[in-house]
């Protein structure tokens, strides 16, 4: 069965990547989106994400990804999609949004861990201990309105992953319906008392507007329970969480390899076949399917 994934880090992990043409091909992967992370420790913004631009593009030649903006008739080669981790990436300038759209990115996570110029994330990190902190979470700046609008106006989905409560609520009021949005690589709260999950208010927001909510395999995102036999069943309950809250339509995949340690349950992406196996067991194979590639098709073919 083939897939679709809407997150991973490669594109700025060091050492040896889960994600490589050889694991992608052998999970049998149609898309892979690589995220262009922005990390505001390093008070990083557009210059960065134009270098990871070009970095990705040299990927692509070196592996031979089929670079693309939407998605389209699939090749032989696996499809590649640029996008952005971090609304710093745009230092505040509509401008310099454009320009990330001319450069290739479809989709932004608006914030990442810091309150910026857009928007709160769901539990800002204490910098010391490197933990999520408790805090007092804002939703969208009226520049992160203006930044959604013009996100839409573009054909860029915009990504909710890591942001507040509240600034979920936002996009979803600021669109209105008039165009999908995602979660690239979360989970559900309602399985797993996480603030990085989504309530399931925030699911069935993305699901009303045509979005999807990509599931990760962070382990601490799944469960307490780090084992390989613990993972799956966090796993299958997170689906089980989302179907409740969001119905079918609402399923992906947003695994977040190489951004945080491996999942000994499927920790690459070479092993997504036998997560594809789990799924149809436990709930059918027409579920599997939509979770691993066509409702994130769908939402993609809205691109431009």
């Amino acid at each position: 069965m083939k897939y679709i994934d809407l997150h991973c880090d490669a594109l700025t992990k060091e050492g040896v990547a889960a994600v490589s043409r050889e694991s992608l091909s052998a999970g049998g992967c149609a898309l892979q989106c690589f995220a262009a992370f922005i990390d505001p420790r390093r008070q990083e913004g557009f210059a960065r994400a134009m270098e990871l631009a070009d970095a990705f593009d040299a990927m692509c030649a070196r592996e031979h990804f089929s670079a693309c903006s939407a998605l389209s008739a699939q090749t032989a080669r696996t499809a590649a999609m640029l996008t952005v981790e971090g609304g710093e990436a745009i230092e505040g300038s509509l401008e310099k949004l454009g320009a990330l759209f001319s450069r290739g990115v479809r989709m932004m996570t608006l914030t990442w861990n810091f309150p910026n110029a857009l928007g709160f994330p769901c539990a800002p990190q204490d910098p010391e201990k490197s933990t999520y902190g408790v805090g007092r979470f804002g939703g969208l700046t009226p520049f992160g309105r203006a930044a959604v609008e013009a996100m839409a106006a573009l054909g860029m989905l915009v990504d909710v992953s890591h942001g507040s409560d509240r600034l979920v609520r936002d996009v979803a009021e600021v669109l209105h319906g008039r165009a999908p949005f995602v979660a690239s690589h979360s989970g559900a709260r309602g399985a797993y008392a996480h603030p990085r999950n989504l309530t399931d208010g925030a699911v069935r927001a993305i699901a009303e507007s045509g979005g999807v909510v990509g599931l990760c395999l962070v382990p601490g995102f799944l469960a307490e329970d780090r084992t390989a036999m613990g993972q799956r069943t966090a796993f299958i309950a997170h689906v089980s969480r989302l179907l409740k809250a969001g119905g079918e339509e609402v399923l992906a995949l947003g695994s977040d390899f190489d951004g945080a340690p491996p999942n000994p349950y499927v920790s690459s992406p070479a092993e997504i076949p036998r997560l594809a196996e789990d799924l149809a067991e436990a709930f059918s194979p027409r579920v599997a399917e939509k979770l691993l590639f066509s409702n994130a098709a769908r939402v993609l073919a809205t691109l431009k």
